[in-house]
């Protein structure tokens, strides 16, 4: 195998936890949601839904309220009531990029890589995002789970749609993925990522990400391509 064909050359980057540092966000626009369907703040029901909230971080956001509401129209009333309250928090400034992680893919794309950044959130919430980190341009594509045909994680789809959408590299073994979550972890492992590297910075544990797959775990996305270039050396 030549060096070219052997490089690691496409970067799949999860968002929150990973990448960007949200305050538990996630967690604040679940409750405004989950009341607005009527689960009463600090009911029993509420602590349930919470708990599967918590254990499914990195999962399409739909997906998690189909789960929990049952019916596709309360799932889609509360996903859209997820997504408003998201955006506001969003649009007060309750978001910032983790330390290093800018740096990070800067050093990744000036190296020669395709850095994509995905979610399990909705396009509109992932654009807000975006323009309030001023990342709009800062990779070459960004993915949610409508743009690989809806499935978001635990699947492999939003990788491999990275895979056929950028064309950088030759094979599957070729692509590092980076998360947070077990789900990241899943996902990285099904699509045959080469590398697949969980960060301490957000939801689950070393050990929770070790369990579901990851080959190397770290203590931040900021040590990322220094792995990279250890894996490549």
């Amino acid at each position: 195998m030549n060096e070219q064909t052997s490089r690691l050359n496409l970067i799949v980057l999860d968002m929150a936890g990973t990448t960007v540092a949200d305050g538990g966000l996630v967690e604040h626009a679940f409750s405004a949601a989950a009341q607005r369907l009527g689960v009463e703040p600090g009911s029993a029901d509420h602590a349930e839904k919470l708990d599967y909230v918590r254990a499914t971080m990195g999962e399409s956001k739909i997906s998690v309220f189909r789960h929990l509401f049952g019916d596709e129209d309360r799932a889609q009333q509360a996903n859209l009531a997820f997504e408003e309250a998201y955006g506001e928090l969003v649009a007060d400034g309750r978001i910032a990029p983790l330390p290093g992680a800018r740096e990070a893919i800067e050093r990744l794309t000036g190296e020669g890589r395709t850095v994509v950044l995905s979610t399990g959130f909705a396009r509109t919430t992932q654009d807000a995002i975006l323009a309030a980190l001023g990342w709009q341009d800062l990779v070459a594509l960004t993915l949610c789970p409508a743009d690989a045909g809806g499935r978001g994680r635990p699947y492999p789809d939003m990788v491999l749609a990275a895979f056929l959408r950028t064309g950088a590299v030759d094979g599957v073994h070729q692509i590092v993925v980076a998360g947070d979550t077990s789900y990241d972890m899943l996902s990285g492992v099904r699509s045959g990522a080469g590398i697949v590297a969980g960060v301490l910075t957000g939801a689950h544990d070393k050990d929770q990400l070790e369990r579901n797959g990851a080959t190397h775990v770290l203590g931040s996305v900021a040590e990322l391509p220094d792995l990279i270039a250890r894996a490549e050396a």
